[in-house]
């Protein structure tokens, strides 16, 4: 039996192995959605899916990268017609972005293709193991929530 420090040092490295995935996947899936798309406007893409429409400073803080490089690639995604930009009601200054038709269709599409592939790959795993690997996933997220 391993002790706790080894055990913490073997989930260090599953968990990088799973951030490089993760890096890999996130290209893979930019491309996907269109072949012109980065990564990190995959990301921003992703982002105003889940909790649109929003302001582009509401992004910087939540990536915590720099204004300009956000308006960036908020424009690159208005660009490729991923994103909408329509003045914010509440303050004629700002903008507020949401997801276009297209870009909720591509990333719908990417999204299904993706499921599949992890049903194929994860068929073996009964639905009870599916669903404890989400919780403890889910629980360790939670745990590092504030890092």
């Amino acid at each position: 039996m391993s002790s706790r420090t080894d055990t913490l040092r073997d989930l260090e490295h599953e968990v990088t192995v799973m951030v490089r995935r993760i890096r890999r996947v996130i290209g893979v899936r930019a491309r996907a959605v269109h072949e012109s798309l980065q990564p990190a406007s995959y990301l921003i893409l992703s982002h105003v899916i889940e909790h649109g429409p929003v302001r582009a400073s509401s992004i910087v803080e939540v990536f915590d990268i720099d204004k300009g490089a956000i308006s960036r690639q908020v424009a690159h995604l208005v660009d490729l017609g991923l994103i909408d930009c329509t003045p914010d009601p509440d303050d004629g200054r700002a903008r507020l972005l949401t997801v276009s038709d297209e870009g909720a269709r591509r990333m719908r599409d990417v999204g299904d293709q993706r499921r599949k592939l992890l049903e194929e790959r994860l068929g073996e795993w009964s639905d009870k193991e599916l669903e404890g690997f989400v919780r403890a996933l889910g629980r360790y997220n939670s745990a590092l929530n504030d890092l």
